[in-house]
């Protein structure tokens, strides 16, 4: 007993301090722009880069050879930047003069639990990413219209299954790609608006490539984060990379350091938007929205232009969804056995923030980097309520090896008070336990924490092979298994 009420008093320290960070950088957001002492590029909204680590959710904008920001986004990236196999012969300088990004990834991933978990198991995962953007004011004189096509290719199996936890998901690569030989992840258009502070995208667009967005998240392995948040990316209303929705996203840029962002998506009833591989966008029972917002600052502190994102959103969903527990007279429905209470409405919140704390290079990216956020998500139709994060990056290396990186993380995460009465309720009638949005349940879920560290070596350009360590505790947010030691690596190229 003294070890359970020790745990809630460290429990509840620790997410009073994460939200602690979050007020204050919410306080810093609403009063202290004036403290930015700024040299802003002429980009669209937030200017994203890719890691030193190429990953395959992150958006970039490319600079031209002035210097100048383009409309963007494009995912995964590396336009115009360094390839392993260097510029083609001269055919990289030829397509970009004519407005022509053509990037090629690979990722590969090894993971094994060396104690604790459901079984000991070791996977290998991958995946190979195909990417055109067109800058058409390039290639055909059109002003301020882009447009995006990413398609992927996925193999190997899914290693939180094997651990029996699916709460937070130790791979970054796995999962939705439909093991089709050509998934579509997104295939859209931007369009600018007087002088780039407005821009419109419309098509097949995977949400949390715009929304709810951490460009430094992706340096991690664990997917929880990467690169937007969960609760959120694992509903209908936001599914997120590698599924596309159709939709449309309206940016505006108020001055060079803040945005405000609004987009409605179609939401689809089945397991995968656009059928199992991306391509059927005709899908039955589109007739329900989601509707998203966010608001965001940017600034640069101090002469070292230490970059920051700050972001506040919301998305409803104006879907009707079963309630996780009750019947149509707020009864638990597996013990009285008539039809489920519908909720109508979801609703999804966050707050995010990355700032960079010590400068170790002139990249944007290059120096000490601290991220964080919270997000919120309605427990009586969602199986996760909460969870908040807290990690340290630092790219650009200060000890002789400036294209490496390193990072420590730290996520919590809370389970719905709804669903475990639903799973309490399972236990009691000795029933099995239903799955939810995370997958296979093993006992009554509560909560889970995440540890992770990582270390990524740079091998050649555009070349990277990381080192990784995660610890689960509680995992699949429950006690019916042993905390888990994960070791993992990543191979990750841009060729």
């Amino acid at each position: 007993m003294a070890r359970h009420t020790t745990w809630n008093h460290s429990r509840y320290f620790l997410k009073s301090a994460i939200w602690s960070t979050l007020f204050s950088c919410l306080v810093l957001f609403c009063h202290a722009q004036a403290l930015a002492q700024t040299s802003p590029s002429k980009d669209t909204l937030e200017v994203h880069t890719t890691p030193p680590t190429p990953t395959y959710e992150p958006t970039a904008y490319p600079m031209d050879n002035v210097g100048e920001f383009n409309v963007g986004p494009i995912i995964p990236t590396l336009a115009g930047g360094p390839h392993l196999f260097g510029d083609w012969h001269g055919m990289q300088p030829w397509l970009l003069k004519h407005g022509i990004f053509l990037n090629f990834s690979l990722n590969e991933e090894f993971m094994g639990n060396i104690t604790g978990g459901r079984t000991r198991a070791n996977v290998l995962a991958g995946q190979v990413a195909g990417e055109l953007d067109i800058d058409w004011q390039r290639l055909a004189g059109i002003d301020g219209m882009w447009t995006h096509m990413l398609v992927i290719n996925g193999h190997g199996r899914s290693f939180s299954y094997t651990l029996g936890d699916s709460i937070t998901n130790p791979e970054q690569i796995y999962g939705a790609r439909g093991n089709v030989v050509a998934h579509l992840v997104e295939l859209y258009m931007d369009k600018a608006f007087l002088n780039k502070r407005i821009i419109l995208s419309l098509g097949y667009i995977p949400t949390g490539s715009f929304f709810a967005y951490d460009y430094t998240a992706c340096f991690f392995m664990n997917v929880s984060v990467c690169s937007n948040f969960a609760p959120g990316k694992y509903n209908p209303g936001g599914r997120d990379w590698p599924s596309g929705n159709l939709g449309g996203v309206l940016r505006f840029r108020p001055t060079e350091q803040t945005y405000i962002m609004g987009g409605v998506f179609a939401v689809s009833p089945h397991s995968y938007n656009g059928g199992i591989s991306g391509w059927a966008w005709a899908q039955s029972g589109l007739g329900k929205i989601s509707s998203q917002f966010e608001i965001g600052w940017m600034p640069e502190f101090g002469k070292d232009k230490l970059r920051g994102n700050y972001k506040i959103g919301y998305w409803y969903d104006n879907s009707r969804y079963p309630n996780l527990y009750q019947d149509i007279n707020g009864n638990s429905f597996q013990a009285t056995g008539l039809p489920r209470r519908y909720e109508a409405g979801m609703s999804v919140a966050w707050l995010m923030f990355n700032q960079m704390l010590v400068r170790n290079g002139p990249g944007l990216m290059n120096g000490l980097m601290i991220e964080g956020g919270a997000a919120y998500a309605q427990g009586n139709e969602v199986a996760m309520r909460d969870r908040e994060w807290v990690g340290f990056v630092d790219s650009g290396t200060p000890w002789s090896r400036p294209n490496d990186s390193a990072g420590i993380l730290f996520q919590h995460v809370d389970m719905s008070h709804t669903l475990q009465q639903q799973q309490e309720s399972s236990r009691a009638l000795g029933l099995p336990y239903l799955s939810n949005q995370w997958g296979p349940v093993y006992g009554v879920q509560r909560w889970e924490n995440m540890y992770e560290a990582f270390y990524s070596f740079n091998l050649a350009p555009a070349t990277n092979l990381q080192a990784d360590f995660q610890f689960l505790q509680h995992p699949g947010a429950t006690t019916t298994f042993k905390d888990i030691a994960i070791l993992g690596g990543q191979f990750t190229t841009n060729f």
